[in-house]
């Protein structure tokens, strides 16, 4: 089968970042929580997904007003088994001059549970101290995307400290120094 093609080479991104869990849901409701925007903002920090259902659409995560926070596009779209979007922060300095990210949720049967494994790669070398970002804010995004769908009921986290002063100090200096551009 011949997929429409996208702008960006997904080859050139390695894996950085792996987390798995089982979720007591069909394929099918997993996938639907990834890409329902009224799903997504009960688990990811308020934040609703738009995904134009096809590879090579464009994918989006908004803000409860409104306003942009992720851009990117829909690098696969192979639904209820894989979803593989780019993504660009926008509006958010100096996380916004990072370089795109991708996302990939890989959803597969284990038995009578449901295997979601969601893997952040990039085509930089990131710093351990940029990546302690994401191990703070992925493992409660699916954390609260499988609560939500094995009780009806989101988890509630505190998110009044903001992100770790190391992890912003370490985005300064990427965004600063531009390390990706010295490949």
């Amino acid at each position: 089968m011949n997929r429409p093609q996208t702008m960006l080479d997904p080859t050139s991104f390695k894996p950085k970042s792996v987390y798995r869990t089982y979720i007591a849901a069909t394929p099918e409701k997993v996938w639907q929580a990834l890409v329902d925007p009224s799903f997504t903002t009960r688990y990811f920090f308020g934040l609703s997904a738009e995904v134009e259902p096809r590879t090579g659409g464009r994918f989006r995560l908004l803000w409860p007003d409104g306003r942009e926070h992720i851009t990117g596009e829909v690098v696969d779209w192979s639904p209820p088994r894989r979803l593989c979007v780019s993504w660009d922060i926008q509006n958010m300095p100096p996380f916004s001059e990072l370089p795109t990210t991708l996302v990939t949720y890989d959803i597969e049967p284990a038995g009578a549970v449901t295997r979601l494994t969601m893997t952040e790669s990039h085509d930089w070398d990131v710093p351990r101290e940029i990546m302690i970002g994401g191990e703070e804010g992925w493992p409660k995004i699916i954390s609260g995307l499988k609560s939500l769908l094995e009780t009806g009921n989101p988890l509630t986290f505190d998110m009044s400290e903001g992100p770790a002063p190391e992890f912003v100090a370490a985005v300064q200096k990427a965004a600063d120094e531009k390390p990706w551009l010295k490949k």
